[in-house]
Parts: structure tokens; C-alpha cells; sequence
């Protein structure tokens, strides 16, 4: 007798899965569409909302997503005033890309390319190489920053085409593989607090005729991670937030745009068995599994050889009504990573990859205790995660 429709759930189909907007509207088309603005060579405007400008300003704050700040206009009313100057005046946000973390989209950002071609495809990923998984946050173990991510960024190429380039970071970000590989080019500030580094921000747009200026703020996202995106901790750090995006705005020379932006929204996973998922007490996820990577929203999961069909099929029949769940090849052809996927880049990422449709994380508490004690998470494709904002003001 044939089971029930109820008995036999079928699994998320993939094509249902809301697809970043490559070529037209994620953070890796930012930087190419304010560069060809200024006449920087091969550069393509691909976000057509935005109008040129000779001075140009991307502050980007880890973890502001858009629906957080459409959910807190009362810690953030400046921010909340500019959501209808988002993606040119049409009042809507753009996307992070897959997966929506901060290597990844920092790397989207700085290089204008999807995670299929700089090669940081997640929070960790296998390192074909070595057969070991790699942290590209903390780039650790260390690999050769330059053979894991060759391509030039767009300060790098903003700065050989005569724009005055800077990036206005905390101190602790100068020297980092991923700062290298993302976002060099130009001169790099370090200065420690917020106010530091707007007022510093303003000086760099005003110090040429034509200028790239890039600022950025975490400590948003860690307390997110910490405490949750409703916890008294988030809201202070968003009221300050507020504050920075204003005195930077008040402080723009002639001719300049200022975008904020974010790498990720944020979501809270409540601590119970249903909604995180252990890996490490889970013996049918762990079947046929080698390692274990991207994080609780957006795994790579790597096979023993021969093990990769069915740990997919397994996967899917455990997960696959909260979290798409595909083979490499179903992702990289649905267009998870972008358009195309670079031959360098094709190991690194899973033989599956499960991406979280519901209030779910796959979680590791023995190989990850700290990331699985995380309140807020990020790294799939659902709104509150991928969507994030692209607010303007102008002189």
C-alpha cells in the first residue's frame, strides 16, 4: 500500500529557495556600480537605481539588517527616516548573497564578485589542499591569502585609476588575511572608536576630487550573536549605530553619496531541541559525514568518498522540510554562490549544502561550543537574513 502524502513529506524544493540578485542588485554589484560612476575602467554599473557621484562613502555595519531596521524605527530614527532612499529611491533593500556572513560578503563587497568567484563560500569551508576545514573570518590555519582569493578588489583598481581610495576600520582589522584579500587598496586608517572613524571618513571623502571611502562598524553584530536582536544589549548598540550614520551624514563634503549598508540581517533560534538540531548527538547526520562546515544556517557538509548520495539523501529526508537541501552541483547550477563558480572554488564547497528555511539551526555543541550557544544567527536565504539595506544621502 502506497504511504500517505503525510507519511512520505516531500522535501523543500530547490527551485523555491529566493535566490540572491546577482548582476543587478547584491552587495558584490556595490563597489563596481559606484567605480564606473567614476570612471574607473572596466567596471560595469550594475545596480542601475544609483546615480553617479565623485565622492562616495559605503558605511557598512555587521549585522544591520534590513528587517531589524524596519522593526526598530524608535532606536533608529535616522536610519528609519532614509529606508525610502534605499537602492536609489525606490525604497527597497538589496541582497547579501549566499551565504549571508561576513567573509562572504565581506570578500562580495570588496572584489564586486559572488562567493562562487572569490572563493569564500562560507564560514568554514574544506580547503581542497589540505582536506582541512578552514575559518576564513579568522584564517585559521592560515593558507596563502593571495592563491585563496587572486583576484583584484575594486579599491586596488579605484586606487590605479587616480581615485583618492581609504578604508577607516578598527586598528585590529589593518593586517588581517581577509582585510588583504577584501578590501585593500588605497590607505588603510585605523582608529578605535565609532566617532573616530566617521569624522575620519568625512576627512578621506574630502581629500579628493574623486573618492572611495569605506567604514565599518561589528560590534552590532556581536551583540546580536550574544544577546539576541531583541535584547536591550542590540537596541543600545543600534541607537549608537544611529548616531554614527548621522554625524557621518552631517559631515559629508560637496559631490558625495553615502550608502549604509550591512553584510546580514540577523535572526533569533530559541534554545530547544526542535529548533537546534545537534549534529554531534544526531547519528543519522552524521553518516557518511567527514566534516562539517559553514555554520548552524548554512552548512557545507563534506562526505566520506563514495558516502555523498547518500548522506544527501539522508539529509533530506531528516531536514528537508526545514532547510534546502542540496548536492554541490544542485547549488552551484540554482545559482547559490552566483552565476558561475570558479574551478578553484568548486571543493571547497559541500558535497551538500543545506540552507535553513525555518527557525532552525543545524548546531555542533562538541566541535562548535561557541557558536552553538549563539542567540542570534545568519546565513541563509530568507528575508530577514539576506535582505539589507542600501540608505543614501547626498550633497
Amino acid at each position: 500500500m502506497a504511504l500517505s502524502t503525510w507519511d512520505d513529506p516531500e522535501p523543500l524544493a530547490l527551485d523555491s529557495a529566493p535566490l540572491p540578485e546577482y548582476g543587478s542588485g547584491s552587495l558584490a554589484d556595490l563597489l563596481p556600480t559606484l567605480a564606473a560612476g567614476m570612471g574607473v575602467p572596466g567596471q560595469t554599473a550594475a545596480i542601475t537605481e544609483l546615480t553617479p557621484a565623485d565622492r562616495n562613502c559605503v558605511f557598512l555595519v555587521d549585522g544591520l539588517g534590513w528587517e531589524q531596521i524596519k522593526a526598530h524605527p524608535g532606536e533608529a530614527p535616522f536610519l528609519a527616516s532614509l529606508l525610502s532612499s534605499s537602492r536609489g529611491g525606490t525604497g527597497r533593500p538589496i541582497t547579501a548573497g549566499y551565504p549571508a556572513t561576513t567573509a562572504a560578503s565581506l570578500a562580495s563587497v570588496g572584489t564586486g564578485l559572488p562567493p562562487g568567484a572569490h572563493g569564500l563560500p562560507g564560514y568554514t569551508v574544506r580547503n581542497p589542499a589540505t582536506g582541512e576545514l578552514m575559518n576564513q573570518l579568522r584564517w585559521n590555519p592560515w593558507t596563502e591569502p593571495r592563491a585563496w582569493q587572486p583576484y583584484p578588489t575594486i579599491f586596488q583598481l579605484a586606487d590605479a585609476a587616480g581615485v583618492h581610495t581609504a578604508q577607516v576600520s578598527s586598528p585590529t582589522f589593518e593586517h588581517t588575511p581577509l582585510t588583504k584579500v577584501a578590501l585593500s587598496g588605497g590607505r588603510f586608517h585605523g582608529r578605535l572608536t565609532g566617532e573616530d572613524r566617521m569624522d575620519l571618513a568625512a576627512e578621506q571623502l574630502a581629500a579628493g576630487d574623486r573618492a572611495l571611502v569605506y567604514t565599518y562598524y561589528a560590534e552590532l553584530d556581536g551583540a546580536g550573536h550574544r544577546f539576541g536582536v531583541d535584547s536591550d544589549t542590540w537596541r543600545g548598540q543600534l541607537m549608537y549605530v544611529d548616531r554614527l550614520a548621522q554625524r557621518l551624514a552631517e559631515q559629508l563634503p560637496p559631490r558625495t553619496a553615502l550608502y549604509v549598508t550591512a553584510d546580514h540581517g540577523m535572526i533569533d533560534i530559541p534554545f530547544t531541541e526542535e529548533h537546534r538540531i545537534d549534529f554531534d548527538a544526531d547519528w543519522e547526520l552524521r553518516a557518511g559525514v567527514a566534516l562539517l562546515g559553514g555554520e548552524g544556517r548554512a552548512r557545507h557538509v563534506y562526505a566520506v568518498p563514495g558516502a555523498g548520495n547518500d548522506v544527501l539523501t539522508c539529509w533530506r529526508e531528516v531536514l528537508g522540510e526545514q532547510f534546502w537541501v542540496a548536492s554541490r552541483d544542485e547549488a552551484i547550477a540554482a545559482g547559490w554562490f552566483g552565476p558561475h563558480v570558479d574551478e578553484r572554488v568548486y571543493a571547497r564547497i559541500g558535497d551538500v549544502v543545506a540552507a535553513a528555511r525555518d527557525d532552525v539551526l543545524i548546531i555542533a555543541s562538541e566541535q562548535e561550543p561557541r557558536e552553538s550557544a549563539m542567540v542570534g544567527n545568519h546565513g541563509s536565504m530568507t528575508a530577514v537574513e539576506q535582505l539589507v539595506p542600501l540608505l543614501e544621502v547626498r550633497t
